[in-house]
């Protein structure tokens, strides 16, 4: 009976062990499934994205990884990007900086993260934590605080909204207004639309 009790015990400690061993493989085998690994990486990334020959947006980033799981492909950028929007005529209109950020290439989304500054062409720079950009539905907007700086004042509040060009844009929860009072000579478009100007082919990083 004694050693009836003594084999249970050893066969319920090897499916235990056998248990979590087998845990622990499942765990293994997900990490390095190649649907968790990239499948291009890159770094010091620069790209001009065009439509019908004509450049429409600028991008640089420190480091660039796309993946494919779960046939929802997707671009990594785990140390920020700059991203700068032109118009028709290859001005300016609208640039992007985060610390990280995330393309959606299938529901073509972007999301930015971290220290987010976005500015337009008339100066207003936006500052948040979150901000995504639809580019379908042509819109740019935040769920998180943000606070809007304008030559002449600034603007704080809950949830944002606007064009993808960053114009026509509201606040929808409104925080509080200053009222700045401005030299004559400020005001100026930010280095970032005035710096962002590449002479490069345009290179296609897949849609």
């Amino acid at each position: 009976m004694r050693k009836n009790k003594i084999i249970a015990a050893l066969l319920g400690g090897a499916a235990i062990l056998f248990s979590a061993c087998e845990n622990d493989i499942e765990k293994i085998k997900a990490f390095s499934s190649p649907e968790n690994l990239p499948v291009i990486e890159a770094e010091n990334f620069e790209t001009t994205f065009t439509d019908s020959g004509i450049v429409r947006f600028y991008l640089k980033a420190p480091e660039l990884k796309r993946f494919e799981a779960d046939g929802q492909p997707f671009v990594e950028f785990p140390k920020g990007l700059l991203l700068v929007k032109y118009d028709a005529n290859q001005q300016i209109i609208s640039s992007i900086t985060a610390r990280y950020a995330k393309q959606f290439l299938k529901e073509r989304k972007w999301e930015a993260k971290n220290n987010v500054v976005a500015v337009n062409a008339k100066g207003d720079t936006l500052k948040t934590e979150l901000l995504i950009w639809d580019e379908r539905a042509e819109k740019i907007y935040s769920d998180e605080f943000v606070r809007i700086i304008r030559p002449d004042q600034i603007i704080s509040g809950v949830g944002f909204e606007s064009s993808q060009t960053l114009e026509n844009w509201k606040i929808r929860e409104p925080r509080g207004e200053i009222y700045l009072t401005m030299h004559p000579g400020e005001g100026a478009a930010p280095d970032s639309l005035e710096r962002a100007n590449p002479e490069r082919q345009p290179v296609d990083i897949g849609k």
